[in-house]
């Protein structure tokens, strides 16, 4: 990538999250994810160019030195600091403002420090080249896979529901969403096909923020700002062609339903899947801890089968490293306050402790070789920060699941392999390929905020005993029989 001759109208928009804006080149596989800013700062950035590129450099050693380790290195894209024109930047943010949602715009790119970090695009046809046909792309949002222990929380309800169903109450409350999600991530990481089916079903229900579909590199599937629910045949209709043996127009006829339960189904097996193999599968966490009280899933559907996950698989390794958070909030708060006050009464010793970084060898040795036990030293008080901090990190990572229609095998007689096609309604196996994404270090400072609204949350969902607003709740018919219903008419799609 050639910085001096960078043209804003080479890049386009292709999302943003609560602290960086992400805009995607035209032709070749790369993104850039550039800083974002309070509104109000828009004329008086919040820092120099030389902190934005410290921050960005953070980010990247956070990744490849930490993550990568505690992750998997097979998982993480790491990406680079590239230091950008300031007129090309400027112009990019008045070409893409039209295109952010509106809900997104209290905050503002940052046009002043021309840093960025440029990483592959994953959803990008150039990207990969097995084949013709434009690659799918799932990217999840599967946050926290399991519940505290009960003997470092105040309130019981905590050991007992998990805080994305907690924190759903609470955001429908505030008007963050219209509707509750009935997605729990505790049955997304139990490695149970059932519980785990259950999970993606509810996450295409009501996206919000936890799932999105790419297709060819364009997002074909998320939650809009509309109050209206998503209609899964949208999803369907994208959906369909990967499903008919070879795409050709003689395959037999699939239902939404059948398009849908595959696809989850090929979601689930790229999840689970390992280094070639299933792997050893272990429980990871006691049966209490995996199970929350606000999921709609019937525990007695599980009965006898398998509880676990693959140990090489991705939500492994995330659900392994989001439980450093071995206090939780509650109980790691005395611990920041510790540290807190020792930098107060010295304040050199900031850079010695690794508050704010390097996130280096230093770093991952304080996480990796942290003991259980207290000793009251500062220094034991701040490797239980820096754990919590990795922790939390993996507890709001991002997967990305790329999914590649296999060449269907040629057969010597076409009109054999027709009939081949017509008898067997199965669909194409894909090649998958897993990637976590969004791994940025958690500042020390907003472990103070993160109590307030851990205590929030859970006042809410105590105070309402878990009840709706009237009209918040997802309303029937779910996608799940809406698209059973187009079992009794068959659909035609131009080709």
């Amino acid at each position: 990538m050639e910085v001096d001759k960078m043209d804003e109208n080479d890049w386009k928009y292709h999302g943003e999250g609560n602290k960086s804006l992400v805009v995607c080149h035209v032709q070749f596989p790369r993104v850039l994810r550039l800083l974002k800013y309070p509104a109000a700062d828009s004329e008086n950035p919040p820092q120099t160019a030389e902190q934005a590129f410290r921050q960005i450099q953070n980010i990247v050693d956070f990744s490849s030195n930490v993550m990568s380790s505690m992750l998997g290195d097979k998982f993480i894209h790491s990406g680079e600091v590239v230091k950008l024109p300031l007129e090309f930047v400027r112009q990019l943010s008045i070409k893409i403002q039209q295109q952010r949602p509106a809900w997104r715009c209290d905050k503002v790119m940052d046009i002043y420090s021309g840093c960025a970090l440029c990483l592959p695009n994953l959803t990008s046809p150039a990207l990969h080249q097995a084949t013709l046909t434009p690659p799918l792309c799932i990217e999840i949002k599967p946050k926290c896979g399991f519940l505290p222990s009960p003997k470092h929380v105040s309130k019981d309800i905590k050991a007992k529901v998990c805080r994305y169903c907690m924190h759903q109450h609470f955001k429908v409350a505030s008007g963050k969403w219209k509707r509750r999600s009935l997605y729990c991530p505790l049955d997304l990481f139990s490695g149970n096909k059932q519980r785990m089916n259950f999970a993606v079903k509810h996450l295409i229900e009501e996206p919000q923020n936890n799932f999105k579909v790419f297709k060819g590199g364009q997002c074909v599937y998320s939650s809009k700002e509309s109050s209206d629910p998503l209609d899964v045949n949208t999803l369907v209709h994208h959906l369909r062609p990967y499903f008919l043996q070879g795409n050709n127009r003689t395959s037999c006829h699939m239902t939404n339903k059948a398009i849908l339960n595959e696809f989850i189904q090929v979601l689930i097996n790229a999840l689970l899947s390992g280094d070639g193999d299933e792997g050893t599968v272990t429980d990871g966490q006691d049966e209490g801890r995996s199970f929350c009280e606000a999921s709609l899933f019937n525990r007695e559907r599980v009965g006898h089968a398998s509880q676990g996950l693959p140990e090489n698989s991705v939500l492994h390794r995330i659900l392994q490293t989001q439980m450093l958070d071995m206090l939780d909030i509650e109980g790691l708060f005395p611990l920041y306050r510790r540290v807190e006050q020792h930098l107060q009464d010295f304040p050199k010793e900031r850079s010695r402790l690794q508050v704010d970084g390097p996130y280096n060898e230093a770093f991952l040795e304080k996480v990796q070789k942290c003991r259980v036990e207290d000793d009251g030293s500062v220094e034991s008080a701040v490797a239980k920060v820096h754990q919590y901090r990795v922790a939390m990190t993996a507890k709001d990572c991002s997967i990305m699941v790329v999914l590649l229609p296999r060449e269907e095998e040629k057969d010597d007689d076409e009109g054999l392999s027709t009939l081949r096609r017509l008898r067997d309604c199965r669909p194409s196996p894909f090649t998958s390929s897993v990637s976590i994404l969004d791994l940025d270090p958690k500042p020390f400072d907003s472990i103070p905020r993160q109590l307030r609204l851990d205590q929030k949350i859970v006042s809410y969902y105590l105070r309402t005993s878990g009840a709706l607003p009237k009209g918040s709740r997802p309303q029937p018919p779910s996608i799940i029989s809406a698209a059973a219903r187009e079992e009794c008419r068959l659909l035609f799609h131009p080709m």
